[in-house]
């Protein structure tokens, strides 16, 4: 399938459409330069039109009047699973092309299937409770969808591309009878498009899922502020997020589930398996070429095994930086940065720190331009302050910084002196000091002896402190999209 094959409009109530104003924006290719494809832009009325649509569908949907069981939208999102899974050749190349993603290191779409699988299955597990604790009454709970929801995905790797954060926010919000109102990211919409048309052919009714592409204002921000949508579930930049925050609290007080970014902290200790570390380390860093909210990009090692350690480490880095070039090759593993704005932003990060005196012993030689493509070599900083910006900020690129410490509750001190707390990794073979910091590390996710992007899908992701609020995946995913509501019953006198 060429791009020009793929849809590129709106996705409204069962049907792709052109945006009302006809507006249209383009997608560039990351590698090169290259034209890929003009995308249809939403705005607010473009937004209106979506929510009537998911209004208009969603009495059908929660079976209020038994059109949909529970056992029918599973069976529809089994069948999504399936054509997605057929799919997985053109999500990856979608990929590469709109971002820039590496297809030899592509496994994202079929991460997908498994969650929709997941949430399919999830359809069954929704109820709630009863209680005969009232005298004289018999009491339960329900839950229950919202209604119309929105939701808004990054272009970026949370575990995945896009593909992943669509189908966990489209998935687990169908499967509990909600309907839906999508923004795709500017970035990266094609696989949206991919993912939107496949839903017709696995026979979900029109209006249930909506697409709408454009930039957050006005688009992202209508959805926010859209007073009949009840729930949105956002994954983006902290900045955004508190906008989106705002805006949802001034039109309705709609619920928010918000997942912000991470500076993850991984700690080695000198009892570790330092090559596996290491190799972790890079892979963990430096995945999607840094643009991955769980990537370890802050790496803490005993000063024991620091010099051991970091020959390792660095180098994996080159062997990866090597293998840098066009990721629609077989052989490349490291690809460019998502655009010219995010190769800019992180260039003068890199040139920053070299101006205030940064040790940097990978990464200082950067292209003088994006022109040939926004690659960015792969940069390691070696004992910033931890006051840095480098340090302190989501610098969401190919930069680490690797700092030392001499005991564990430094290195607890040092992981937890952080905004952000959303994935944090131990290597160790000390089983109690695993446990130890599993415990008391302020993160969402604690890998020991393993890192990122690895998830557990069937259990709750999301993060601590600046990391966001809320949990996608697992049974609390699910009930992310559910209101529970408690019914007492005086039966007939």
């Amino acid at each position: 399938m060429s791009t020009q094959a793929i849809e590129t409009r709106l996705f409204i109530n069962g049907e792709f459409v052109q945006s009302i104003k006809g507006k249209r924006f383009p997608v560039t290719n990351p590698s090169n330069g290259e034209h890929v494809a003009d995308v249809s832009e939403a705005d607010q009325d473009d937004v209106d039109k979506a929510v009537q649509a998911a209004s208009a569908a969603f009495p059908a949907w929660e079976n209020t009047d038994r059109t949909f069981t529970a056992f029918t939208r599973s069976k529809i999102l089994l069948k999504l699973a399936d054509l997605v899974e057929a799919n997985v050749p053109e999500f990856a190349r979608l990929e590469a092309l709109s971002m820039g993603r590496p297809v030899a290191t592509y496994d994202d779409a079929i991460i997908a299937t498994f969650i929709i699988r997941y949430a399919a299955s999830a359809v069954h597990q929704i109820s709630g409770k009863t209680s005969i604790q009232s005298p004289g009454t018999f009491s339960m709970s329900l839950k229950q969808p919202y209604g119309v929801t929105g939701a808004i995905i990054p272009w970026n790797r949370v575990n995945g591309l896009p593909v992943i954060m669509l189908a966990t926010k489209a998935s687990y919000c169908l499967a509990a009878g909600n309907t839906l109102v999508l923004k795709s990211s500017e970035k990266a919409p094609l696989t949206s498009c991919l993912f939107a048309k496949l839903t017709t052919e696995a026979g979900l009714p029109g209006g249930v899922f909506n697409l709408v592409h454009g930039f957050g204002l006005p688009c992202g921000n209508a959805i926010a502020a859209r007073p009949n949508i009840r729930k949105i579930s956002f994954t983006g930049s902290p900045g955004t997020g508190k906008l989106i925050a705002r805006a949802a609290a001034e039109s309705n007080f709609k619920n928010v589930t918000l997942e912000l970014g991470g500076k993850n902290p991984i700690v080695v200790f000198d009892d570790a398996d330092l090559d596996k570390a290491a190799k972790a380390a890079v892979t963990s860093g430096f995945f999607n070429a840094g643009q991955l909210c769980m990537a370890s990009s802050r790496v803490l090692l005993q000063d024991t095994i620091k010099d051991q350690f970091m020959e390792a480490y660095l180098a994996h880095v080159d062997e990866l930086a090597s293998k840098q070039g066009d990721p629609l090759h077989a052989e490349t593993l490291l690809g460019p940065q998502a655009d010219e704005a995010q190769w800019s932003n992180i260039t003068s990060i890199i040139d920053k720190g070299k101006k205030a005196g940064l040790n940097f012993v990978r990464g200082a030689d950067q292209r003088p331009s994006p022109r040939n493509g926004c690659f960015i070599n792969p940069a390691v900083v070696l004992e910033p302050s931890q006051d840095e910006p480098i340090v302190r900020n989501e610098v969401f690129g190919p930069v680490t910084a690797v700092n030392s410490f001499s005991t564990a509750e430094q290195a607890l001190e040092m992981m937890n002196n952080s905004e952000y707390g959303l994935y944090a990794s131990v290597f160790t073979k000390d089983v109690a000091r695993a446990l130890k910091f599993s415990k008391r590390v302020e993160s969402g996710v604690v890998a020991i002896n393993r890192t990122s992007p690895l998830l557990a899908f069937d259990l709750p992701f999301g993060g601590y402190k600046m990391s966001g609020s809320g949990r996608e995946f697992g049974s609390e995913g699910l009930e992310t999209w559910l209101e529970t509501k408690t019914v007492i019953f005086d039966g007939p006198a």
